[in-house]
């Protein structure tokens, strides 16, 4: 697999010619756009205890999680090809390939017992560093045990493999078998307002900036849309449809948090709103998704491009924003 060179420019000057009196610095595990296919959902969790807190002293995460998940906004991008890649230079220790690409809410958790990462690379690196990639899309694993990789080498792609209910890389760095997180160089034993040392190069931190809450994708259907069915591409209308039974817009979030204001509109090609919806959240949802529309009238659909507009505002502000057209045909 071959990256472009304006990537793989990025990737080479942020990860090799590491030398000995250098820091140990990862650069970014996935070739991917952020923001528009990818975002970090979940991030390593620093309380100790039972409850939760990511990096950026807010919630983005789960009790235990010992990384950072880069996720892909749905199925239909993940089967498009979202390349994983090196971190750092060293030397594969282990991989495993051939595991399904299926959510466990399928399958169940006892279906990978003892092997939850799924397909996965493993690379060892000098001054008893480890980086793992784990959730890779089966049969794209690119590397063997004793391989030799610099940073920005092709390991495999995003995928659904092992204990994970959406297409994801799991990316976990190690020193001496202790997990770190790479955004404070904290191994839970960090607070809120406590100094920070990352371990991202300077390039991955400029791409890596804290995002507590955004948007993967929005859309429109004619049915109540069911959140699995949609992440597959499926109940999704195109940039046109013909007098669809109802007009549903829908959306998919990460980090929505409890006392957000969402809101869904639909308006018709004359600037008539003909969905006006507005909700607060109850709880805060890691994943989040929601939906809102209107049946067809009786008369059916006047033809011309209607628009759809999300919105998440938090203490008065607005914090994502969406707003989709579609074109009725009769």
């Amino acid at each position: 697999m071959k990256l472009p060179a304006t990537i793989m420019v990025a990737i080479l000057s942020a990860g090799s010619g590491l030398h000995a009196d250098e820091p140990f610095r990862v650069g970014l595990p996935v070739y991917c756009a952020f923001g528009t296919v990818c975002s970090v959902q979940n991030y390593f969790d620093l309380d100790p205890g039972p409850g939760r807190l990511d990096p950026g002293c807010g919630r983005l995460s789960y009790d235990g999680h010992d990384g950072t998940d880069f996720r892909v906004r749905d199925l239909v991008a993940m089967r498009e090809g979202v390349t994983v890649v090196a971190a750092a230079e060293g030397v594969v220790k282990a991989i495993r390939d051939g595991m399904a690409d299926v959510s466990i809410r399928e399958t169940g958790r006892e279906a990978v017992d003892g092997r939850e990462a799924g397909n996965g690379v493993l690379i060892e690196h000098d001054g008893g560093w480890e980086t793992q990639y784990s959730h890779l899309r089966s049969g794209t694993v690119a590397v063997e045990p004793g391989d030799r990789v610099e940073a920005g080498t092709a390991l495999g792609m995003i995928g659904l493999s092992g204990a994970t209910e959406f297409p994801h890389l799991h990316f976990t760095l190690r020193k001496d078998g202790v997990e770190i997180d790479p955004y404070t160089g904290a191994d839970r034993a960090w607070t809120c307002g406590s100094p920070k040392s990352s371990f991202w190069t300077e390039e991955a931190a400029e791409v890596l900036t804290y995002v507590p809450t955004g948007l993967l994708i929005a859309g429109f259907s004619s049915v109540a849309p069911d959140a699995d069915a949609v992440r597959r591409g499926e109940q999704r209308l195109g940039q046109s449809a013909w007098d669809p039974e109802a007009l549903v817009i829908w959306a998919d979030v990460f980090g929505a948090q409890a006392g957000d204001v969402q809101s869904f509109r639909i308006v018709d090609q004359h600037g008539r709103a003909l969905l006006d919806n507005q909700s607060v959240l109850e709880a805060d949802n890691v994943s989040w998704f929601s939906f809102a529309g209107r049946r067809r009238p009786p008369e059916g659909w006047i033809p011309g491009t209607y628009t759809g507009t999300f919105e998440i505002s938090r203490a008065g502000k607005t914090i994502i924003s969406k707003t989709v057209p579609i074109l009725i045909e009769r």
